[in-house]
């Protein structure tokens, strides 16, 4: 359905044409004075230099064509501003429409087209830490938002499983255990079905061989084993799957513990075998060129202030690189889905790498002219001090240990308020927890850095996860007094609170459009702290549940069950959502 704006704005370019002026100067906001009026229009001032004409008497000749039925308040002020407050009668019908329309009537405006998010970007054998929490819930989020406004939406994790950090692995465990068939290249019998390690020694197991890099003889056998795996010796291959089996199983578990979820686990050993040809014809293209001995992507355009480094493809030494497995996963989604849009979520210091893959796919013909490229750099998380997060001992926290850290903080809140009954606790805590910590991360900008604060994140009062689930747990339990309320008509506002509730969810819609047209989750959030504030002020001030008017009851009862809709969809957008009490 038509958003409210343009509905507004409609009748106002009608009554700027009727009147005998051009109707592009009818646009409609909403007031910045809300003391004053709801929407606005300052068309008439703009209207006066074209016409030659006081602005006043432009917006006095509209307001009279305006219908009179659609507002309450129609007022012109010097020296030329329309001033509107909507009648009861038009926000009644408008909120019938989104009580009676799927998905409260946000138009689907991706509809017929396809999105891959490319989030999560985790390293295989490696625990996932803090710094996989935002990309992890941004993209999360991301792909949910384009999912609800009807875009066919593909979550890839783009697992690092190709590099540098396989053949670490595999030489830190041939100097452990030599006499493993895997490093017996005369072997030529199967090989043990069950890994030579657990999850918990793999995790040991990198680090100790990352710690070797600066030995020149071990990091000379990593990356002789890393070339060996991607030429495809036997042993080292059946290696890798062990790695691969035993490190996705764990980092399924914990980005499930998230609620995080992904349609793709591709990695970049999927994007391999597209290397060749693709490197291939950006030669015979003249797309790559050869520059001491490496080939690159020339990728500085006219108009840039600053020349951007070309795009490596192919390093001197004849292997490839980040951006080259990059480029061929482009080739690899556009042959397999093509897709309208590629979005990344990653942190915000690769803006330079993307920039240039970006370039380099559009002169190599990768993607078609009209194939969105987006990248949504992310800032870091910081812990409550503004320093960067540690563990006591100085280390990188673990991300599961930091949902651990934050759903204990909140059972002994929920356990000291007996908050619900002993057999609810858990259900209860893991979903008040998971909204501390997403909304603590989704109302901050994502490009900007932020304060983990446990405390305040936790809160249950003020602009926090904790708050929004009140609220929907507070109308939950209003309608299940109530009882049957699912079809129950809008009515015109009673009060003042209501008409403003009303009007809050009138902007669900744009709330949702602008959060995917700037690829900000947090304007989600601003919308649904703005809506839920808007549900407790008509609480407080409206008697509901003991209302003797029963047709005026059912008008609040049908009204909060919207705001529950909507509530509940942008939290499920969100990506966590509310327990039945609390």
């Amino acid at each position: 359905m038509q958003k409210i704006l343009d509905i507004i704005t409609a009748k106002m370019q009608a009554a700027f044409e009727s009147a005998g002026y051009d109707p592009s100067f009818g646009r409609v906001t909403v007031s910045n004075r809300p003391d004053l009026c709801e929407y606005q229009c300052n068309g008439a001032l703009s209207a006066a230099k074209q016409y030659k004409c006081a602005p006043i008497a432009i917006a006095n000749a509209v307001a009279e064509k305006l219908d009179k039925a659609d507002f309450s308040m129609c007022e012109t002020v010097m020296p030329g501003f329309i001033n509107l407050k909507l009648s009861d009668a038009f926000l009644q019908n408008y909120l019938e429409q989104m009580r009676t329309s799927p998905d409260f009537g946000v138009e689907k405006i991706g509809a017929g087209k396809t999105i891959v998010v490319d989030y999560g970007g985790a390293n295989v054998a490696k625990p996932l830490h803090i710094g996989h929490l935002r990309p992890a819930i941004i993209g999360e989020s991301l792909k949910r938002l384009h999912k609800f406004l009807g875009y066919n939406t593909i979550g890839d994790v783009h697992l690092g499983d190709w590099g540098l950090q396989m053949g670490l692995i595999i030489a830190e465990l041939q100097e452990r255990q030599p006499d493993l068939p895997y490093f017996d290249e005369s072997f030529t019998g199967e090989y043990p079905e069950t890994a030579p390690f657990t999850v918990d020694e793999l995790e040991e197991i990198y680090p100790t061989a990352s710690s070797k890099k600066a030995d020149p003889e071990f990091s000379h056998k990593a990356h002789q084993a890393t070339f060996e795996l991607q030429q495809g010796r036997r042993g080292y291959r059946a290696l890798w799957r062990h790695i691969m089996n035993v490190s996705l199983a764990d980092l399924k578990r914990n980005y499930d513990n998230l609620e995080v979820y992904f349609e793709k686990w591709l990695g970049e050993s999927d994007a391999d075998p597209y290397i060749p040809a693709m490197v291939e014809d950006m030669k015979a293209k003249g797309v790559a060129v050869l520059s001491n001995g490496a080939w690159v992507i020339p990728v500085t355009e006219e108009g840039d202030k600053n020349e951007i480094p070309p795009c490596i493809l192919i390093k001197s030494d004849g292997s490839a690189i980040y951006a080259t497995t990059d480029l061929a996963t482009m080739v690899q989604r556009m042959q397999d889905w093509a897709p309208d849009k590629m979005l990344y979520v990653t942190d915000k210091r690769q803006n330079l790498h993307f920039d240039q893959v970006f370039r380099a796919a559009r002169k190599a013909g990768i993607v078609k002219p009209e194939t969105e490229l987006e990248h949504v750099g992310h800032g870091t998380m910081n812990g409550a001090d503004g320093k960067p997060f540690k563990t006591r001992d100085g280390g990188v926290l673990r991300l599961q240990t930091l949902i651990a850290d934050m759903t204990n903080f909140v059972r002994t809140k929920v356990v000291e308020n007996q908050i619900v009954a002993a057999d609810e606790v858990e259900e209860t805590t893991a979903k008040i927890a998971m909204a501390a910590l997403k909304y603590g991360d989704l109302s901050n900008q994502p490009t900007k850095d932020y304060n983990f604060d446990m405390e305040r994140f936790a809160a249950f009062e003020g602009n926090t996860g904790p708050y929004i689930l009140y609220t929907i747990v507070r109308i939950k339990s209003i309608l299940s007094k109530y009882g049957a309320w699912e079809h129950l008509p809008m009515q015109a506002p009673a009060n003042i609170y209501a008409k403003d509730l009303m009007l809050a969810l009138t902007k669900a819609g744009p709330a949702l459009e602008n959060a995917l047209k700037t690829s900000s989750p947090n304007v989600i959030c601003a919308y649904i702290y703005e809506l839920a504030g808007a549900v407790n002020k008509f609480y407080h001030e409206t008697r509901i549940l003991t209302e003797e008017n029963k047709e005026l009851q059912a008008g609040y009862i049908s009204l909060i069950g919207l705001a529950k809709t909507v509530l509940e969809a942008c939290i499920h957008i969100l990506g966590f959502s509310a327990p039945e009490k609390m």
